[in-house]
């Protein structure tokens, strides 16, 4: 049995960061469960925890980002997708790259990135703002885990 303890706490960085991926794209995920349970195990130092979520996180946000602006291409003309996300047009528009500082919120940064592929914003500019509000909310989420 020591060999399954062995094997997850080698493989639990990898699933934080697998689940953390799968939350930042269109599909479901629950990367805050899993890292709360990092935490409170102390598995490994917090500073891991919260780079490997969020470079997941933010990689997954990039792929939203991508199948935005691949959708753009292959369908210039259809904005009916972009009407399911009014609220997050009206902000990319707006701020442009600065709103995706908010691609942490739930739903609504998936429509955020989305959007920010559609409108072609710089990947360079999308990729700081969505990197950065990524970090900021997982470091927060280890803060107040460890204060619960």
């Amino acid at each position: 049995m020591e060999w399954l303890n062995h094997w997850t706490h080698e493989n639990s960085l990898w699933g934080l960061f697998l689940s953390a991926f799968i939350s930042s794209t269109i599909a479901p995920g629950g990367s805050e469960l899993v890292l709360a349970y990092l935490v409170r195990t102390a598995a490994h130092p917090t500073w891991q925890l919260i780079m490997m979520a969020s470079v997941g996180n933010t990689l997954g946000a990039l792929t939203t980002w991508q199948l935005g602006s691949w959708t753009a291409r292959r369908f210039p003309l259809n904005s009916a997708v972009l009407d399911q996300h009014p609220h997050a047009v009206r902000w990319v528009r707006r701020f442009g790259p600065v709103a995706l500082l908010f691609s942490w919120l739930p739903i609504i940064g998936d429509g955020l990135c989305y959007v920010a592929g559609w409108l072609r914003l710089p990947l360079f500019f999308s990729f700081a703002a969505i990197s950065v509000g990524k970090v900021g909310r997982y470091w927060a989420m280890t803060v107040l885990i460890d204060r619960l």
